[in-house]
């Protein structure tokens, strides 16, 4: 009597399934990524410099110099200013999210992460969560200095919290931008550059140094719907650094930014998660 051996192959590995699977191998990643993070610390260091340079510059060469409310007390500019400078350097990081994952496919480590039986959307869900926990961290360095150059806030800690809580989520949507411009380029540099380039215009047309109310019409209707300036006016409201007198816009975002600021995150984290997953599973497929 002859047996029949049923034939082999080399077959992919099936990723596990469900939300508690995904989650576990999201977490798994984001350790990954947080001990690799711990043991450069000079990026961690190196991220830092750019907005304490902000902060001081800001607040010692402009305060004084900008009407807020009808005040040029430079008090009165560095708790308008300090929202902008938060919420600036939490999308700053995209370019970081977007270099480390380019790095990883400059590398082939994407590569071997999908030939193992993982969630397809954990790699990135993973780097997204690590860069969230940097970020958190220079969000916490930059309010002690905020602190030490006179920044005040005028509310209940829970309101305090709201606000950062609405900054990191507007950091963490940004991230998602990150992970599809890592994922679009061929080389980390690459993503740097595509990560800051549309950056600049995005903060600095908006409410985060200026009141929109000094621009011209077109840039201030551009300004006062733009998610960045959302979460500032957000952030300002719950910590309470809008000066008396300040004129806030008829724009939607600007009258209910909480809402909008919420709005605008979730929008940003689902349309480009879901773009950036896509794109992670045609390029290694």
């Amino acid at each position: 009597m002859t047996t029949t051996s049923p034939a082999t192959g080399l077959t992919a590995p099936r990723p596990r399934g469900g939300i508690v699977g995904s989650a576990k191998d999201s977490l798994v990643i984001a350790r990954r990524n947080l001990l690799r993070m711990s043991r450069i610390p000079e990026v961690i260091v190196f991220g830092l410099v750019q907005p304490v340079m902000f902060v001081v510059l800001f607040s010692y060469v402009f305060g004084g110099s900008i009407a807020v409310g009808g005040s040029t007390s430079p008090q009165a500019y560095r708790e308008f200013l300090m929202a902008g400078i938060f919420a600036q350097t939490v999308t700053f990081a995209t370019a970081g999210a977007g270099a480390g994952i380019a790095d990883d496919m400059h590398k082939g480590l994407i590569d071997r992460f999908r030939s193992l039986p993982m969630a397809r959307g954990a790699v990135l869900t993973g780097r997204t969560l690590a860069d969230l926990v940097q970020t958190t961290l220079t969000l916490v360095v930059l309010a002690v200095v905020a602190l030490l150059v006179g920044w005040r806030t005028h509310t209940s800690l829970v309101e305090v919290l709201a606000g950062f809580a609405l900054l990191l989520l507007l950091g963490y949507a940004f991230s998602w931008i990150g992970a599809l411009i890592g994922l679009s380029v061929r080389t980390p540099e690459a993503a740097t550059s595509g990560g800051l380039i549309w950056l600049f215009p995005l903060t600095f047309i908006s409410n985060a140094f200026v009141p929109s109310e000094n621009m011209p019409p077109f840039l201030r209707t551009i300004a006062e719907w733009n998610p960045f300036s959302a979460t500032v006016q957000a952030a300002r409201v719950l910590f309470g650094n809008l000066p008396e007198g300040y004129p806030v816009p008829d724009a939607w975002p600007m009258q209910h930014p909480v809402v909008a600021s919420v709005l605008w995150s979730v929008l940003i984290i689902v349309g480009f998660r879901t773009l950036a997953v896509r794109k992670y599973r045609s390029a290694n497929a």
